[in-house]
This record gives structure tokens, sequence and C-alpha cells, in this order.
């Protein structure tokens, strides 16, 4: 299997938009990261709110730096807000802990980089990134 290239960070970005119209959501921004936290790929729907490449960028990167989705950084943001603070000081403002960011894997479970999705609630960005991920034959942690 291919790793996060091109071809594959593009069938994520429309697959996770097409997910998005199904749906009938807001206008989403997607943002594909490498395992370094590097990006790969950004687009923004016509519509999309000013700012959203910060919030998927900030998911996405919650995501990969922990090694979790951000979904579970949230949690733990609940728990333990000065560690999240303190981890959004580290990362210079590029972590986001809302659900949106999610993981992807190759097939034996190591982390490709992450996929950030904003728009429309954390919770429904979030299944746009899986249907993203999936469609690019990758798999998701969500």
């Amino acid at each position: 299997m291919a790793g996060l290239n091109l071809a594959k960070c593009r069938k994520i970005v429309r697959a996770a938009f097409a997910k998005g119209k199904e749906m009938g959501l807001q206008p989403l921004s997607v943002v594909v990261l490498d395992q370094g936290g590097n990006v790969l790929a950004f687009e923004r729907q016509d519509g999309a709110s000013a700012g959203r490449f910060q919030i998927a960028d900030g998911k996405a990167n919650a995501a990969v730096m922990l090694g979790m989705p951000s979904s579970r950084a949230m949690e733990r943001a609940e728990i333990q807000p000065y560690a999240m603070n303190a981890l959004n000081g580290a990362y210079r403002g590029r972590f986001v802990p809302l659900s949106g960011g999610v993981l992807v894997k190759d097939r034996k479970g190591t982390i490709m980089g992450a996929v950030g999705v904003t728009g429309d609630t954390s919770e429904n960005d979030a299944i746009c990134a899986v249907a993203g991920i999936e469609a690019a034959a990758f798999s998701a942690e969500a």
C-alpha cells in the first residue's frame, strides 16, 4: 500500500467532502498531515468560514502528536485542562483538542498521519474524516 502521497490525500479530501454533502453539513475544510505533523494537503469548500485551516490543522496535529484521536485529547482536556494548555503552548498553538482529528493507519496499524476536518459539529467532522480515510484504503482511528 502506498503511503500518504498526493493521490491518496486528494482521495481523502474528496471523500470527506462527499460525505459532508451526503449528510447535508455546513461547508467543510480538510487537512491531511504526515506522521511528523507536516501539511500534505488542505482544501476549504466554498462558503467555509475564515480560520478553518488553523482549526483543521490543530485537530489533526493534536491527533498525530499524541498518537490518539483528538476526541480522546478532548476527553483529557476536560479532566486535565492545564496539561492541554501546556501542550498547546508546546505545539505553538497547533493543538485543538476537539473531535475531528482522526489518525490514519496502514494495514499493520502504523500511524501514517492524521486528517483534521472542521466546519460542522465536531462529531460530524470526525465522521467525514473517517469516510475520507477509508476511501483511500487506510484505517481510521477516531
